[in-house]
């Protein structure tokens, strides 16, 4: 492997390179490194370190919002079942007009 005196910025190939990105593995000038989480990283890299992964929660999401769905129904259909089990119960004679 060459050493790091041999090597250009991988942004510009004028600069010889002083650091290795150790995500990418690239190597970039003074200007396009810098030190993050205790590590030296590009731009590029740390932009998408803060991007996070795509697609993870928006299913997430959608998953919640399924189950928030279904958590709705089933209440709905116990608070109706009992109150229908409990109307049910009313004796006939209730029914007869002699209360009203």
């Amino acid at each position: 492997m060459n050493p790091i005196e041999t090597r250009r910025c991988f942004n510009h190939a004028e600069r010889e390179a002083a650091a290795r990105c150790l995500a990418c593995g690239r190597f970039f000038c003074r200007e396009c490194v810098t030190e993050h989480e205790d590590r030296v990283l590009c731009a590029a890299c740390i932009a998408g370190q803060s991007a996070g992964p795509h697609g993870t929660g928006r299913s997430f999401r959608n998953l919640k919002a399924l189950f928030l769905i279904g958590f709705g129904f089933t209440v709905l259909f116990l608070v109706f079942y009992y109150a229908g089990t409990a109307l049910t119960k009313i004796p006939a004679e209730f029914h007869k007009g002699g209360l009203w």
